[in-house]
């Protein structure tokens, strides 16, 4: 299918390239999402944070999380794993904490959880990086549930008030919570999260069938502590500050941001028990290219003041998509732009617009 490049006399200047240089270091690590094969649970789950059920047994271990820069900072100093199961009702996620002193202080529902040490989820089923929901608990299993519109980055908004109905959760501590006297091992929880709320973070989401991927990533947050006279205090810096929290991930951002849907892993859904594979899909190479576009249009309009027409002024030249230069076609208009580029597996165009949104419309049959 042959393209048109919408040519308006934009050229490359200094200040553009500039600006790419200033997307391409947005992204400092390789894109590579981690992957996990998520199966169907053969046995009831009983969600009460203990992960003893024959079906979690059978269900594998992710990789160990790891800082959310991913190697561009150290190895995280305590462990954390996640696994993934789903059935008629719901998707369950367990996960291990290894934590030699478990502590908790929030006990409110939608309390700003990461204050304390917690663990996250978030979960985007399309993939169009829109409308997609996060969840935070903490080791007391007080819960945090958000939806949101978009990213922070392209003026987002924050429902709040949004719940799970029929969403499930449980936490078990190896050891005690709020006692610096002893030392624990770890805290491991449960979550079911029903189908049904998914209709609200997807058009037409359902109960996934065989093969089906969505876009999920989870992340830990630990802080620096101390025991001052019997209690856990955040460490401060000479100047009364406190130190910045640790965030450890299962698929690294390169930044530290939660909020870059199109950099989390995959989960993919089987109706296996066991030993099925994970099967990149074909057009993520096309919506990735579509993507940095994405970063050098931001990049681009923050030194300018307007966006590229010309594929040139964004160096798209040096992006390759199987090889190739990737050429798109750039629309731009007075809400913004659209760019779009040809599916590689079926009849249809992926399109990203200035709010990162991206989309595939499959061209009508005859």
């Amino acid at each position: 299918m042959a393209l048109l490049l919408l040519l308006h006399g934009v050229g490359c200047t200094k200040r553009s390239s500039q600006a790419v240089l200033k997307a391409d270091m947005a992204l400092k690590i390789p894109y590579h999402p981690s992957t996990y094969v998520c199966y169907l649970a053969q046995n009831n789950i009983v969600v009460d944070g203990i992960l003893d059920d024959d079906a979690w047994q059978k269900a594998p271990w992710s990789k160990l999380f790891v800082d959310i820069e991913g190697e561009l900072k150290p190895k995280p100093a305590k462990d954390t794993r996640v696994k993934m199961l789903w059935d008629s009702s719901f998707f369950y996620i367990a996960a291990e904490l290894m934590d030699d002193h478990v502590w908790g202080t929030l006990t409110d529902h939608d309390a700003v959880i990461f204050y304390d040490n917690d663990f996250e989820v978030f979960i985007d089923p399309d993939g169009d990086t829109h409308h997609y929901l996060e969840f935070e608990m903490n080791a007391l299993n007080t819960t945090w549930d958000l939806m949101l519109s978009k990213p922070y980055r392209d003026g987002g908004l924050v429902f709040n008030s949004w719940e799970i109905p029929g969403m499930k959760s449980a936490v078990k501590v190896y050891g005690s919570i709020n006692d610096p006297s002893d030392t624990d091992e770890k805290w491991t929880l449960e979550l079911a999260f029903p189908w049904r709320v998914l209709n609200e973070s997807a058009r037409g989401a359902k109960m996934p069938a065989d093969g089906t991927q969505w876009r999920i990533n989870f992340s830990r947050v630990q802080w620096p502590v101390e025991i001052v006279q019997g209690e856990y205090v955040k460490i401060k810096d000479e100047n009364g500050k406190k130190l910045p929290e640790n965030n450890w991930v299962w698929s690294p951002q390169g930044v530290i941001a939660m909020h870059r849907p199109e950099t989390w892993g995959y989960v993919q859904f089987s109706a296996d028990a066991e030993n099925d594979t994970f099967l990149r899909q074909g057009d993520e190479d096309v919506k990735w290219a579509l993507r940095q576009l994405y970063y050098r249009q931001n990049a681009y309009y923050e030194e300018n003041n307007f966006y590229a027409t010309d594929g040139k002024a964004l160096r798209l030249s040096e992006v390759l998509l199987r090889g190739k230069a990737f050429i798109p076609e750039i629309v731009v208009h007075q809400s913004g732009y659209t760019a779009s580029y040809p599916s590689q597996i079926e009849e249809g165009m992926w399109f990203i617009q200035n709010d990162g949104r991206i989309w595939l419309k499959k061209q009508d049959k005859l």
